[in-house]
């Protein structure tokens, strides 16, 4: 895991790389890569790279980089994990090619070679990478299937950068003018949807793609792998097949946790009361010494909120070495300035992976194994019962979108005085499931946004966000209300929040997160369950893959990670969602003066 940044100056009237200006973004990623630092350039002085080191794999100068490939030229720097390097090597050095290292960089490397941009077939893994291809010269950059790892370019139209960071691209001359679409995007998510940011000039590379820049020209992203294409090919097994499907699901998984405890150095897993990490730990066990850590609020001490117990429990049943940190009020005023900085971008989530994280590292932890991704892929999120129901009632209201259209603006002078805003727009969004989606996500409706910014500037974001189309670009070809689900949930929540917020904290303290249940192999291997409801999917797959686990954990209820934010900022608020609201606010004027 790492920091990577680059600039490949390819109009021919752009000057050169600015090594200065490289080292700057560089070295404003220090926490992501405190173990060594790396620079290349090219003779010619129109390419660079720049690397910050955090040593997992190969944990020799032969794992350094930027890297090259001596028998072609090319070089790479790259940030993330394969897992299945070592069986690509294996088939490599098969195919008479000469790897010298036992890094999964020299592999990209070398299959780069062999294959061009038929590589990621191959690949199983978290990765942004970019490679320079000395022979065409072009530059290759490429990002994971669900956008695990970030990628931010900043393309001016003679000059492409590159980086792991938004921020640090700010030491860069790139167009800092505010970007509509990202300020209103934040506001109405509570985090800022791909692939904008907060500036014009940066954006982020789409998950699943490449693209090229050669001399005198940008190539557009091509796509080689799609989220809404691997839910459309599940196959769905019901009645009989249920048990052969769910004997392949708890397989699937115990694989994914396999690969990703790949490393030279100890990983660790985050330990909740919840079944998806508590499964994980399990797994995980099997693989030698178990460490777990377990995040506990003062707040919730001995409540019903609390997760210290259970997973101690958990813990000692599975012998594994296990440390309980407990954090307070206190713990998050000392840190909210720090933490604050560290947010690359702004997200009203994440205060409790910075903190985990933190104690993580002072566990002397560099890789942890978290459980995110498993209610999307399990379907236990309560969205995926109370969106397919919102729609079929509201499509049994005698009402349609234009009329829907026509009370909310009629509802709004009494918006105040309603339990929530979202309930003015009931009839114009609850009769598809894009529009439920947002009603049950979004943070702010678009309605409100010109209250909250400049009205104009809200209006040029909500135009260019043109988010019911995305919203049903997202869903489109899949028949099953679960499936569809899944994919809005993996989409936007898991993309554009948890896994960025899984990032930046983790990073922020040298730490590797990895995501067992978000990988491309194992949701190509998994099945639809329609006999099973979104109650019971989740703890019936979980009993499979670990029949070990104690009933209190197989049968507590689902509760949700909760983070006492509330408390600690504005103990008088009246409701949780009204507190998030408050907590965005308070964000985005942060980084709106910033």
């Amino acid at each position: 895991m790492c920091g990577i940044n680059g600039s490949f100056a390819y109009r021919a009237d752009a000057p050169p790389v600015d090594r200065a200006e490289l080292l700057r973004v560089r070295d404003a990623m220090t926490a992501r890569g405190p173990d060594a630092a790396g620079l290349w350039f090219s003779d010619d002085g129109r390419v660079g790279f720049g690397h910050r080191r955090l040593a997992i794999i190969d944990l020799s100068e032969g794992g350094a980089q930027p890297m090259l490939d001596p028998d072609t030229g090319n070089w790479i720097c790259f940030n993330g994990e394969i897992y299945n390097h070592q069986e690509l090597r294996t088939r490599l050095n098969r195919d008479g090619i000469v790897t010298r290292t036992q890094s999964d960089t020299e592999v990209l490397l070398k299959l780069y070679a062999q294959r061009g941009d038929g590589m990621f077939g191959d690949l199983r893994g978290m990765y942004a990478f970019a490679i320079w291809d000395a022979r065409r010269r072009e530059m290759l950059l490429a990002r994971d299937p669900f956008g695990i790892k970030p990628l931010y370019v900043a393309d001016d139209g003679a000059t492409m950068r590159f980086a792991s960071q938004v921020k640090p691209l700010l030491q860069a001359p790139v167009d800092r003018r505010p970007e509509p679409a990202g300020h209103a995007g934040f506001l109405m998510w509570g985090s800022v949807p791909e692939p904008y940011t907060l500036y014009r000039g940066i954006r982020s590379l789409p998950p699943g793609h490449w693209q090229r820049f050669a001399d005198g020209r940008a190539g557009t992203p091509v796509r080689f792998a799609s989220i809404v294409d691997a839910l459309g090919r599940l196959p769905s097994a019901a009645g009989s097949k249920t048990d052969d499907a769910l004997d392949q699901i708890a397989a699937a998984v115990k694989d994914s946790v396999a690969a990703h405890m790949v490393a030279d150095v100890p990983v660790g897993v985050f330990l909740s009361a919840g079944l998806d990490s508590t499964m994980l730990a399990a797994c995980a066990a099997s693989a030698g010494e178990l460490r777990t850590l377990t995040l506990g609020f003062n707040e919730y001490a001995d409540g019903p909120y609390d997760e210290a117990g259970l997973a101690d429990e958990v813990a000692g049943l599975l012998h594994a070495k296990h440390a309980l940190h407990r954090i307070s009020a206190r713990d998050f005023e000392a840190d909210r300035d720090k933490l604050i900085d560290a947010m690359d971008q702004p997200s009203i989530d994440g205060i409790n992976v910075w903190f985990v994280s933190k104690a993580a590292a002072a566990q002397g932890l560099k890789v942890a194994i978290s459980g995110l991704g498993g209610d999307e892929l399990f379907g236990s999120y309560p969205s995926f019962h109370q969106v397919p129901r919102l729609v079929k009632l509201m499509r049994r209201a005698p009402v349609g979108e234009r009329a829907g259209i026509l009370l909310r603006h009629l509802a709004q002078p009494f918006a105040a005085h309603l339990p929530s805003p979202k309930y003015a727009g009931l009839a114009e969004y609850g009769r598809s499931l894009s529009g439920a989606y947002l009603l049950r996500r979004a943070l702010h409706m678009p309605w409100e946004l010109g209250r909250l910014m400049e009205p104009a500037m809200a209006r040029e974001g909500l135009d260019e966000l043109a988010t019911m189309n995305r919203l049903d670009a997202s869903i489109d070809g899949l028949d099953s209300d679960r499936l569809a689900v899944s994919a809005l949930e993996m989409q936007w929540y898991m993309r554009n929040q948890l896994l960025r917020d899984a990032d930046w904290a983790g990073m922020a303290h040298s730490l590797e997160i990895r995501v067992p249940l978000v990988d491309m192999q194992l949701l190509r291997d998994f099945v639809e369950l329609p006999d099973l409801d979104a109650a019971s999917e989740k703890r019936t797959i979980v009993r499979r893959v670990a029949p070990e686990l104690p009933e209190g954990v197989l049968n507590r209820p689902k509760t949700g990670f909760s983070v006492p934010i509330h408390q600690w900022l504005n103990p008088g608020a009246a409701s949780g969602v009204m507190r998030h609201r408050d907590w965005a606010r308070q964000l985005y004027r942060h980084f709106a003066a910033a």
